[in-house]
């Protein structure tokens, strides 16, 4: 351990690796942040909480059976000579998921769907929301551990990594979640590319590589974008408020 710790190269690796795990996590964060937001104010810091801790264990658990995670690669059936393996299974069952769960909530934002928060109703809903992070934790988990084993060779140096990567994402959890809750377009674009990334695990599990970082950038240009028309819409909303209070 020490002479790990005084090692330039895991360190570099380390710092290298908890960046690229919080880059990955966007759209983890993302997804948790709109799930959580259908819950009852008061639960949300916990469910944030319980699906972060979640996706670090889940990361954690896969990076200490990682002779498992490699051979999920191999084939475990064919359909009409194309190998089908454990991994794109988990893809494909996963990419489904994200995107039927994405256009479930596109419809619900455009219908307007009231939800009542008795306490059955709001403990199910609680529960139902963990339910959902833990099985797309597992996906986004699977493609965080195989890009960590591709960057680090030290096992210790990865889960270092990816419990600084989640307590990143904890402290920015809140701040993500509150301005999507403000922001109906924000939301509205989250979920469009939470389908486009759907369809890019999809077409992976199919050996259709689609670069991810493609998939970030168009996502980083269009909320620069709309950032640009919120602060317009404001600007242009300010001269409207002040004829409205002189009248």
């Amino acid at each position: 351990m020490i002479e790990l710790l005084s090692n330039p190269q895991a360190w570099l690796a380390f710092a290298t690796l908890t960046l690229l795990e919080i880059v990955l996590g966007i759209d983890n964060i993302i997804f948790l942040s709109i799930l959580v937001g259908r819950l009852p104010v008061e639960q949300r810091p916990r469910a944030r909480t319980v699906g972060l801790a979640l996706a670090m264990l889940m990361r954690i658990a896969l990076l200490l059976s990682i002779t498992w995670v490699m051979g999920l690669g191999s084939a475990l059936f064919t359909v009409f000579d194309f190998p089908v393996s454990g991994r794109a299974l988990i893809l494909f069952c996963g990419g489904l998921f994200l995107m039927a769960k994405s256009t479930m909530e596109i419809h619900g934002s455009l219908e307007g769907d009231e939800h009542e928060h008795d306490s059955k109703k709001a403990k199910a809903n609680f529960v139902s929301t963990i339910i959902q992070i833990a099985i797309i934790d597992i996906v986004f988990s699977l493609d965080s551990v195989i890009t960590a084993v591709g960057l680090a060779e030290q096992v210790a140096v990865m889960i270092a990594a990816v419990v600084a990567a989640v307590f990143v994402m904890m402290f920015l959890a809140k701040a993500i979640s509150d301005f999507v809750d403000r922001h109906p377009t924000i939301k509205m674009l989250a979920l469009s590319f939470l389908i486009m990334i759907g369809m890019a695990l999809v077409g992976e599990a199919l050996n259709f590589h689609v670069p991810k970082g493609y998939i970030y950038f168009a996502m980083a240009f269009s909320v620069a974008v709309e950032l640009l028309n919120i602060k317009l819409r404001k600007r242009l909303a300010k001269p409207v408020k002040l004829r409205k209070e002189m009248e």
